[in-house]
């Protein structure tokens, strides 16, 4: 997005604050969620159901633990019993070696079962987080300008990291516990029930009060982290600002200032997760109470209504019984889990829900003239009141048109409708002759150089930068060219490994000035019919500003050129100049004529002049 001003900036940020944010629309049910969740599993069903087969046989060995202790009471109570004369299988097989050798054979299965589910579904896991994270990027590569004009870097780099972690955990850890917990339940709940299937359905009097405290417990867990994630969302996003800004926070003596605004915030995501903490406390020891109780229950009738059944059979009973609060604790807390990874998700699919840029054009050209044309243009952010009204403008091929200014008369905001950085209510903007909205967006700013002000680039070498994109083919030789007639080489060759160097994130080993050459080399490989100039000079000093409007004169040659600048000292030789003042287009002509019109172009121009002299 071309660069505005600080007026632009605020006017655009207050007209967008108004936005109803993902927050604000009606809740989603848990469980339209969950299934839209399980649907991203499908690429790795086949790994899943590796990991269910392990999960069936971990569960299956929980009654075998019990009943091998049926034989080994039986074996003390009833010396008279020496073998399993109740196993077909192993019917002659001496208690004394068969117990030991069952023990380690149930065990080694156990093993087995908890390899299979727990590696695969760890599998399916990082797949399923590596899915997310692209499909949300991608998505961000797609969404248009004003989304992130609504939305603060911390809190998408936030959802990419740490809802997405969150998400899975309700997607395949959750899917562990209730798959293998679950199964854990079933085997030992029909194992109990053709041990005694009375006793048994007292237990099942405890199922409702669990499923109460389960559903309560559930609700306050997802509410709790929806409020969690938005508070990591602020921490990030206070990170980043700092890291981001680290020059101006110690120019300025910002240290405290920002050490105190991370601690109230760090301070408010702790008591955070501590109400979800205590939430959890205070459930987990409840349901465990009504657990026990029912076993005391259980207990108690064991003893009141032995009947014939011989010890080892008691034993096996209430080992089993025993074995079960386990798995239903368990499945418990796995409420929070699926509450966390749910409100996650619910963040996620606010995200890939929002409507893409629009491109809905279907012209392409492989290379056009580069006559612009603007009718009746009137633009305003999100429907806000209007920063633009009723612009009339036409640029010839290889005219060079200079937009000026005072802050805030919407310039910068001209300049991004031409690319379709920002969708445009009234008017038309025509391009050799075609509507704009009829070029594929790709096609047509293939057709568009820009340079602006705040310099974009990237923690690559010096090369990579320059031939960036769509530029990236390009040969060194051409690369080395573009750099030459931006005035970059002088510094280039200068560097520890040339065009090879490393130059840091967003170029911070460089000067601005240095920064903004390379940026122009990149307009300058491209080779594009129009070239948009958003105070593309203003980073640099006198000396290197008169080498690069020498180069800048030489690329405006047979190029639409459309100049936004502050010093007008670098327009006079426009072929017109527009002045615009609260968005509209006040005054037009070359420099001198302008300046005997005696209007505002002559008074911006008397002010600066000044200035200069001041200085």
């Amino acid at each position: 997005m071309p660069s505005g001003s600080r007026n632009e900036k605020k006017e655009r940020s207050s007209a967008l604050s108004g936005e109803p944010q993902a927050s604000a629309k009606p809740a989603v049910s848990s469980l339209k969620i969950y299934f839209r969740l399980l649907r991203y599993l499908r690429p790795f069903i086949g790994l899943f159901a590796i990991s269910l087969l392990g999960f069936i046989v971990f569960a299956s060995a929980q009654p075998m633990q019990a009943s091998i202790l049926k034989f080994f009471v039986d074996g003390l109570t009833e010396p008279g019993t020496s073998t399993f004369h109740d196993l077909p299988l192993l019917g002659e097989l001496d208690l004394a070696y068969g117990v030991p050798a069952l023990l380690v054979a149930i065990v080694f299965w156990q093993g087995v079962g908890s390899y299979l589910g727990n590696y695969f579904l760890a599998r399916v896991s990082l797949g399923l987080i590596h899915d997310l994270r692209v499909a949300l990027f991608e998505n961000l590569l797609r969404l248009p300008n004003s989304y992130f004009d609504r939305n603060n870097s911390g809190h998408l780099i936030s959802r990419i990291t740490y809802n997405v972690t969150m998400v899975t955990g309700a997607a395949t850890d959750a899917i562990k516990v209730i798959i293998r917990e679950g199964l854990s339940i079933v085997f030992l709940f029909g194992y109990l029930l053709w041990m005694n299937w009375k006793l048994t359905l007292v237990m099942v009097a405890i199922l409702p009060v669990i499923g109460v405290m389960v559903g309560n417990a559930s609700h306050k867990f997802r509410k709790q982290s929806k409020k969690i994630q938005v508070a990591m969302g602020d921490l990030t996003h206070i990170a980043s600002e700092m890291i981001q800004g680290y020059r101006v926070v110690r120019g300025f003596g910002g240290e405290g200032y920002e050490a105190a605004r991370f601690r109230a915030s760090s301070e408010a995501n702790t008591a955070r997760q501590l109400r979800m903490a205590r939430t959890s406390a205070v459930f987990t020891p409840a349901l465990q109470l009504a657990t026990f109780s029912t076993m005391s229950v259980l207990l108690f009738l064991v003893l009141l209504l032995r009947g014939d059944a011989s010890a080892g059979d008691l034993v096996a009973y209430i080992t089993a019984a025993g074995m079960l609060p386990k798995p239903i604790r368990q499945l418990s807390e796995v409420s929070a889990t699926v509450q966390k990874g749910l409100a996650g998700a619910e963040s996620i699919f606010a995200q890939l829900d929002e409507p893409p840029e629009a491109d809905h054009g279907t012209v392409e050209r492989e290379r056009v003239s580069g006559r612009v044309e603007i009718k009746q243009l009137s633009f305003g952010y999100d429907g806000a009141r209007r920063v633009l009204g009723e612009i009339d403008l036409c640029v010839e091929p290889g005219q060079m048109i200079a937009l000026v200014g005072r802050s805030g008369s919407g310039k910068s905001t001209l300049a991004s409708l031409i690319p379709r950085f920002y969708a445009y209510e009234t008017g038309r903007i025509l391009l050799d002759g075609i509507d704009i909205k009829d070029f594929s967006l790709r096609n047509l700013r293939r057709h568009i150089a820009l340079v602006t002000q705040q310099t974009s680039l990237f923690n690559d070498s010096v090369a990579n930068n320059i031939a960036y994109g769509d530029l990236a083919g390009a040969p060194r030789e051409a690369v080395e060219k573009a750099a030459e007639a931006a005035y970059a080489s002088e510094f280039i060759e200068k560097l520890p490994h040339g065009y090879d160097t490393l130059i840091g994130e967003n170029g911070v080993l460089l000067s601005g000035g240095q920064r903004q050459r390379l940026a122009i080399a990149r307009a300058i490989l491209k080779d594009a019919p129009i070239l948009i100039l958003d105070e593309a000079t203003s980073a640099l000093d006198t000396e290197s500003e008169r080498h690069i409007q020498k180069a800048l004169d030489r690329v405006m040659q047979n190029r639409t050129t459309l100049v936004i600048a502050h010093r007008l000292s670098t327009v006079e030789k426009a072929d017109r100049i527009m002045v615009m003042d609260q968005g509209r287009i006040v005054e037009c002509g070359a420099h001198a004529e302008l300046l005997a019109r005696n209007g505002h172009y002559a008074r911006l121009h008397a002010m600066q002049f000044n200035e200069e002299e001041e200085g």
